[in-house]
């Protein structure tokens, strides 16, 4: 039996886990994904005896471990794993009697053993005489978070045990009794005493954004006059303002992107450019250009998993012929535009293009017009998208065409040390329900998805297509 743990009440006293209290072979695992100081959450699991969602990676936000909450979990996790018959004993006592004020102790026994976990909730180092446990004759006794073996003073048969407890640290004691075997233990202790060589506190507890960097995008050959099928779009200065429409993650350094002018990531940007000319497809790239891509170039992705699923025997759909072309990865897109001479838009170009410069929120003006785009799909299967040139009365001030709530258009590509993540532009007309967790859609033009790269043919989708740019002279 497992479950989800949410976020447990921080205060002086870590709180008892109800369903392992109900249920102690019940396994809570607990998360606290936009924790950035996870002491209360280690102590809260080690006091308890349950496992953890680390969960750094939040839908391409990657919230790290700092250094010690790190370390901690991996002294947490080996002694979890070294006594996990004891973490589910049905006769666990949280709120062991403590020798020192501010440390709370559990007690998992099992048969000729006993394992005790500790946690010290003060600020301050506390060392010295913890707990006093009733003695066995012959009885072992090791701490099992320092890897060593023990000798408590034995006083009116109780065992009276000294650990050494870091600010905010841990402890752990185990008992052998006369007979009893742990196995691997040998190994463990040694494991344990190599790390508790470093003190915990002597890792960073400092949070801090893991910085992002633009993927660079070659220039074309220049070219003066606007290749056929494209628009040119003027030299000028253009204010640059959009957010991001994460579900989650507030306003937190972190969140969205990063700009090269920014120094973290953040949802909110804004920023006066001054932009070359340059031209821009003016509707997406079609089956029917994609097609001659294909024919021309004989491209066939090495990770083909996915895509252009909605084509028929290797060719798109009948009437499907001036439809944009979707089930195509990041990757694919870059192909096509190396082979056509062009490549993909900056978001900033992308978004200029659409916008002009008096700053409005879609192609068309500041109010909503929903016959101006195609028909939301709110059903439970994809419908295919429009011909690119069906709603005209969209065109944007400089005549680009289909750029939002068709289908999303792929422009740059931003990575940390981790985490790969495309910004999709323009939205799509697919708006699946029955829950608030599906990619949001950002129709306006002051917004944009961002959208978690894995692998090509995870990322390929028939909500998401393409369009191309070619630096002007």
């Amino acid at each position: 039996m497992q479950s989800w743990g949410k976020k447990a009440p921080d205060g002086p006293v870590p709180p008892v886990s109800k369903w392992k209290w109900l249920e102690p072979r019940h396994m809570v695992n607990y998360e606290n994904r936009w924790g950035r100081n996870r002491n209360h959450d280690l102590q809260y699991i080690f006091f308890n005896g349950i496992g953890y969602n680390a969960w750094e990676n939040i839908w391409g936000l990657y919230n790290r471990f700092t250094a010690r909450d790190g370390e901690a979990l991996r002294r947490i996790a080996s002694i979890s794993r070294q006594f996990a018959p004891l973490m589910v004993s049905m006769d666990w006592e949280p709120y062991q009697q403590s020798l020192q004020a501010g440390v709370f102790i559990s007690r998992f026994p099992g048969q000729g053993r006993a394992l005790w976990t500790l946690v010290n909730r003060n600020e301050y180092a506390v060392d010295g005489e913890q707990l006093a446990v009733t003695h066995v004759e012959a009885t072992r006794y090791f701490d099992a978070w320092n890897g060593v073996e023990l000798q408590p003073r034995v006083v009116e048969g109780q065992a009276v045990i000294e650990l050494p407890m870091e600010a905010r640290g841990f402890g752990a004691v185990l008992a052998l009794h006369a007979g009893s075997e742990e196995p691997g233990l040998p190994a463990f202790l040694d494991t344990m005493q190599a790390l508790a060589r470093t003190p915990l506190n002597s890792h960073s507890a400092a949070w801090k954004p893991l910085p992002q960097e633009l993927v660079d995008i070659a220039p074309t050959v220049a070219q003066a006059r606007a290749p056929q099928g494209m628009v040119r779009i003027p030299a000028g200065e253009f204010l640059f303002q959009v957010g991001g429409i994460e579900i989650e993650g507030f306003n937190w350094a972190g969140q969205d992107f990063q700009y090269p002018w920014e120094d973290c990531p953040r949802r909110h940007h804004r920023q006066r450019m001054s932009l070359q000319s340059f031209h821009i497809d003016r509707y997406p790239v079609t089956n029917a250009q994609f097609m001659q891509f294909i024919q021309a170039s004989g491209y066939w992705p090495g990770d083909d998993h996915n895509f252009l699923a909605d084509w028929k025997d290797g060719a798109p759909r009948a009437g499907w012929e001036n439809k944009p072309v979707t089930w195509v990865s990041l990757e694919d897109a870059r192909a096509y535009a190396q082979w056509a001479g062009k490549r993909l838009p900056r978001e900033w170009e992308w978004q200029y293009a659409a916008q002009g410069t008096d700053g409005r929120l879609y192609p068309w003006g500041n109010d909503w017009a929903s016959g101006y785009m195609p028909r939301t799909n709110r059903g439970r299967r994809l419908l295919p998208p429009c011909d690119v040139d069906a709603h005209p009365q969209s065109a944007s001030p400089f005549g680009v065409e289909d750029l939002v709530g068709n289908v999303w258009q792929w422009t740059d590509e931003y990575v940390d040390e981790h985490t790969r993540a495309a910004v999709l532009r323009g939205g799509s007309a697919y708006q699946p329900q029955t829950s608030h967790w599906y990619f949001p859609q950002a129709y306006r033009l002051d917004q944009h998805g961002k959208y978690l790269l894995m692998a090509p043919c995870k990322d390929r989708s028939g909500c998401i297509g393409f369009r191309c740019v070619v630096n002007a002279g």
